[in-house]
C-alpha cells in the first residue's frame, strides 16, 4: 500500500513513518509538509492512501481533501487531529475524508484504521464520534463564520466589512446572529465557544 504523508511537524512526521514501516505491506512514497502540496504529490506518486494532519500551513488537512476530491482523487484519505472539538469531524466528513482520528490515538488503533479505512469503512475516534452526535453540526452559516473568523483574527467590525464587501451593519447583524445562536453573551464567548468546538 503506498502512502502519501502530510505532516508539518517533523518529529511527528518521522514517528509516524517509523511506526508505518513497521508494516511490511505499507511504503511511504512520499512526504509534504504544507496542505497546498498534497494536490501536487497525490499526482506525482499516486498513492493508495494520504495520511494528513488537519492543522497545517498553506492549506488545511480538510481543504486538500476537498481539492483532491474535486480533482477526481479515489484512494482513501485519513485525517489526523491534535485539536479536541468535533467541529471540524463534520467538515471533514463532508469533503471527502475516508477517516478522522485524534493524533492522541495509540499506535496499534492507527495501525487498524488504515486497514479499515482501505477496506472501505470509515474510522472515526469514538470520543469525538460521540461528541458530534451530543453537539451536532455547526450552527453557524458559511457567512457567519467568515465573520467570526475575522473578527477572532484581530480584525475591527469596519475591516471585517471591508474584507468581505459588506456594510458595517451587515457584518454587526451577523455578529449579533452568532451571538444568538451560540448563546454567548459577548463576541469573546462566541469566539471561545466556536474554538472549543473545532468550528474555527
Amino acid at each position: 500500500m503506498r502512502i502519501l504523508l502530510a505532516e508539518d511537524v517533523d518529529l511527528v512526521a518521522e514517528a509516524f513513518e517509523a511506526l508505518l514501516s513497521t508494516e511490511p505491506s505499507f511504503e511511504v512514497v512520499a512526504r509534504v509538509s504544507r496542505g497546498d502540496l498534497v494536490l501536487r504529490a497525490v499526482a506525482a506518486h499516486r498513492p493508495d492512501l494520504v495520511l494528513m494532519d488537519v492543522d497545517m500551513p498553506g492549506a488545511t488537512g480538510i481543504e486538500a481533501t476537498a481539492q483532491l476530491r474535486g480533482k477526481g482523487y479515489r484512494g482513501r484519505i485519513l485525517l489526523l487531529t491534535a485539536l479536541q472539538g468535533s467541529g471540524h469531524l463534520h467538515a471533514a466528513i463532508q469533503a471527502g475524508a475516508n477517516g478522522y482520528l485524534l493524533k492522541t490515538t495509540t499506535g496499534a488503533r492507527l495501525m487498524s484504521s488504515i486497514r479499515a479505512v482501505m477496506g472501505g469503512h470509515t474510522a472515526i475516534d469514538p470520543d469525538l464520534a460521540a461528541e458530534a452526535l451530543r453537539v451536532g453540526p455547526c450552527p453557524l452559516s458559511e457567512r457567519e463564520l467568515e465573520v467570526l473568523r475575522l473578527i477572532a483574527d484581530g480584525s475591527s467590525t469596519s475591516e471585517a466589512a471591508k474584507q468581505l464587501c459588506l456594510s458595517q451593519g451587515t457584518v454587526r447583524n451577523y455578529l449579533s446572529a452568532v451571538m444568538t445562536k451560540l448563546d454567548a453573551t459577548s463576541r469573546i464567548q462566541a469566539i471561545e465557544t466556536a474554538r472549543s468546538q473545532g468550528w474555527l
